[in-house]
């Protein structure tokens, strides 16, 4: 059975409403492009097999054998949630085993789940810190420590998407079965009349979500719907004000008007309050999720789409609160950025969303591995001295953390990414990511395959070649990425100097056509035949961006960017101060293809003025902010001093 039909097969269809868009699964779009396909095999290949062997290194998978009475022995790591981070790996693996079928990888998976399996007590529950040590005085009953940092809750949200991922894939119910046995306990314990504990940590919602789509099982999205209204309504005084904020407990959900509390709490749980609103139309909250959305957009989110400014608590700050060299933007909280801004398209249809996910995509979430796959960033800051041990104890990246959760969450991730490419509503097709690939998109009774050839993000050319079914209605809805509308991202935050709308001219079979403008698409209603061929071209100009005024750090200094890469300057390439250069606001860069340096990218070359008087100018060369750091520790810098005036020679 193929892998689409065994999906289709392995997943009952809920009862409920949902999004109006539907996103078209990574299992069918195949990618050909030389910048993901890259990325997504060295993920396969790499990175997956390196988070196992750490996993098994660091005690994670010898804690599910000791839980289930398989080995003799103590708690093996240091966290309770440390079990999260297998969960993880996990799903990242099932996603890669989806298109990439592979005999020696599903063996193993086979073992992990029989572990697992082993590791769940007879009721149910799982979470091996307790069940190897269930008299702890930290927490005399389950789940009552869980707004304290436990994480039961948590765990089981990311071993529900795994769980499903995995049965998806190989069509094994095993963690299925383990996933439901689970939650089927929580949904006998919480509830109105039952136990009143809200998650302590964001995710368990989303997890229920996805068990609910593979189960039909409505108990699970009524589950969810409760652990996101609980939240806020009892024990409001229970913990200091500082800490409710942080684990977004200070208030009922529609009461908090702007982002705040840890990162990546928060947009775990905006995503699984936007999964419940969507499919149970509530419209209080799907009105609430914009209102939240443009408080992050408008007001707290970085050029590079990181968020959560604040190191302390890996927290969102005040707005426009955006230091650089102490930015702690969380890779984990930009992946979390990526799946909230899918769900916004997915409600709305408007581009913008998807601005903001191409963003945290290209620069604040693959910046987060380096090149080969093995080492990480925890936080990802604008700006290094070369010296600070910003990255829990280093300057540069490393192989695992204690807390491990961003190695984990980019296993996960990456194998996902073909399934942001497109969407459909109806009969409409929506490009949303410009990624070479082939993709099979069922509309009801028919299938369009549709085959995108590009260079992105390098070159701005698209082909779309059309193979729709004899006599289906298509309309393409094509994004035209706000970077090319003059606007980096929606709101006033950052804008261009010098800013243009170039909206390129769509060619079909080699003839200019006509088309409408919604939302930030171009809307190609065309009687499509098979072979059809659409083209056009975005500007690649070197845009220069500044920060609104409120933005203290940035005050009197450029950014600068390629399309929808963010760039910076290193001192790799730069063996003089970064912080004694300012660059002209009308200074020229030449962009420069090197397929040797930094597994391919274009690098741009300009000249920066220097505080140095003799100097006088410096040739400086910039390189994508997501491959910094890649050649050992090195000063960085993305934002430049702003001077008026070319340099003079």
């Amino acid at each position: 059975m193929s892998v689409v039909l065994l999906i289709m097969a392995g997943c009952r269809k809920p009862s409920a409403g949902d999004y109006p868009i539907k996103p078209v699964p990574f299992t069918q779009v195949q990618v050909t492009d030389s910048f993901w396909l890259q990325k997504i095999e060295t993920n396969r290949t790499v990175t997956i097999p390196f988070a196992f062997r750490k996993s098994e290194e660091t005690g994670r998978i010898a804690n599910f054998a000791v839980a289930g009475k398989v080995i003799p022995g103590k708690f093996c790591s240091k966290y309770g949630y440390d079990d999260s981070d297998v969960y993880k790996i996990i799903e990242g693996a099932s996603y890669s085993l989806a298109t990439h079928p592979d005999p020696k990888l599903e063996a193993y998976l086979d073992s992990l789940a029989n572990l697992i399996a082993k590791a769940q007590e007879p009721d149910g529950y799982l979470y091996t810190m307790r069940t190897i040590n269930p008299d702890s005085s930290w927490a005399k009953n389950r789940w009552e420590r869980d707004p304290l940092g436990s994480h039961e809750l948590y765990n089981v949200g990311h071993f529900y998407e795994a769980a499903v991922a995995h049965y998806q894939a190989t069509g094994k119910r095993t963690l299925l079965d383990v996933a439901i046995k689970n939650a089927d306990l929580l949904v006998n314990t919480f509830g109105p009349d039952k136990l009143h504990i809200t998650p302590g940590h964001p995710e368990t919602e989303i997890g229920l979500v996805k068990l609910y789509r593979a189960t039909g099982n409505k108990k699970y999205l009524e589950l969810a719907r409760f652990f996101v209204d609980q939240r806020g309504k009892r024990d409001p005084d229970a913990n200091p004000k500082y800490y409710r904020e942080y684990i977004l407990t200070h208030k009922p959900l529609l009461e908090q008007d702007e982002a705040v509390g840890h990162a990546v709490r928060a947009l775990y749980l905006y995503a699984g309050a936007t999964d419940i609103a969507a499919i149970m139309n509530d419209k209080a909250y799907l009105e609430h999720m914009d209102k939240l959305w443009e408080d992050v957009v408008y007001r707290k989110i970085y050029i590079t789409g990181g968020v959560g400014a604040w190191p302390a608590w890996e927290a969102f700050g005040p707005a426009y609160a955006l230091p650089n060299d102490t930015a702690y933007a969380e890779t984990c909280a930009a992946i979390a950025n990526v799946l909230w801004n899918q769900r916004m398209f997915l409600l709305h249809g408007d581009s913008k969303y998807i601005d903001v996910l191409e963003r945290s995509l290209y620069n604040g979430v693959i910046s987060g591995y380096s090149l080969d796959g093995t080492r990480f960033f925890y936080p990802n800051p604008l700006e290094s001295d070369g010296k600070t041990p910003f990255n829990m104890g280093s300057c540069t990246r490393q192989e695992w953390f204690d807390c491990s959760c961003c190695p984990s969450n980019l296993a996960r991730f990456i194998p996902s990414v073909p399934g942001y490419i497109y969407a459909f509503r109806r009969d409409t097709v929506y490009v949303n990511l410009f990624i070479s690939s082939r993709a099979t998109i069922i509309m009801g009774n028919n299938a369009l395959v549709l085959e995108q050839e590009t260079r992105y993000p390098w070159d701005g050319k698209v082909k779309l070649t059309l193979h729709p079914a004899p006599a289906m209605k298509t309309i393409l809805a094509v994004r035209i990425p706000g970077w090319v509308q003059g606007k980096p991202l929606p709101g006033d935050l950052y804008s261009y100097l010098n800013s243009f709308d170039a909206t390129p001219q769509v060619v079909v079979n080699g003839q200019p056509v006509s088309a409408n403008f919604s939302n930030g698409y171009l809307l190609l209603n065309y009687p499509w035949k098979d072979g059809d061929v659409a083209e056009l071209e975005f500007p690649m100009a070197v845009r220069k961006v500044i920060a609104n005024p409120l933005v203290k750090d940035d005050e009197g200094k450029l950014a600068v960017e390629r399309g929808p890469v963010v760039y910076c300057a290193e001192g790799a390439d730069n063996p003089f101060s970064l912080d004694n250069i300012s660059v002209p606001e009308d200074a020229e860069f030449e962009p420069v293809w090197k397929p040797e340096l930094l597994k391919g990218v274009v690098i741009l070359k300009g000249t920066a003025l220097t505080a140095d008087k003799k100097a006088g100018t410096r040739e400086v060369t910039l390189i994508p902010y997501y491959a910094w750091s890649n050649r050992g520790c090195n000063p960085m810098k993305v934002w430049f001093r702003r001077a008026e005036g070319q340099p003079k020679e």
